[in-house]
């Protein structure tokens, strides 16, 4: 895995309020970036997978897909590290959900082995990210309680 993966290089200010002027954009996130492609994988994924699946598990895929991204923008947009962390979460909950419907995908031989194989790597990355940055606010916000 490379060191890029491994980080998640965000600044998040934690002791300060935050400003617009200081606030990074939630764009400017490695993990919300990785997340978007993610998304896009899924969906390219997804467009070969049996008609009969429209409303079942490509759905479902799609809207854990989307969720992931979406939970980390809003968060961000919370300006409250508390609230931010929270939104994290339920986006590291949404990328466990896509990694459980992405086995079932497999088992059921609806994927693209290749195309599965790159959504499912993605995922991970975005998972170890997630942790990265979870654990940062974890630790930034006992500093400002010591």
């Amino acid at each position: 895995m490379s060191e890029k993966v491994k980080k998640a290089e965000c600044e998040v200010i934690v002791d300060k309020p935050r400003t617009r002027a200081t606030m990074q954009s939630f764009r400017d996130l490695q993990v919300w970036q990785r997340s978007m492609e993610l998304t896009v994988a899924i969906y390219r994924l997804t467009q070969h997978f049996p008609r009969e699946e429209v409303f079942g598990l490509t759905s479902q895929l799609r809207r854990s897909a989307v969720s992931i991204p979406s939970n980390i923008a809003e968060g961000h947009g919370r300006m409250n590290p508390r609230e931010f962390k929270h939104f994290l979460l339920i986006a590291r909950a949404s990328n466990c959900e896509l990694q459980t419907q992405l086995e079932i995908s497999g088992a059921l031989g609806f994927a693209d082995a290749q195309l599965l194989n790159a959504a499912q790597e993605i995922s991970h990355q975005v998972e170890k990210m997630l942790f990265s940055l979870i654990g940062k606010l974890k630790n930034n916000s006992e500093e400002v309680k010591k």
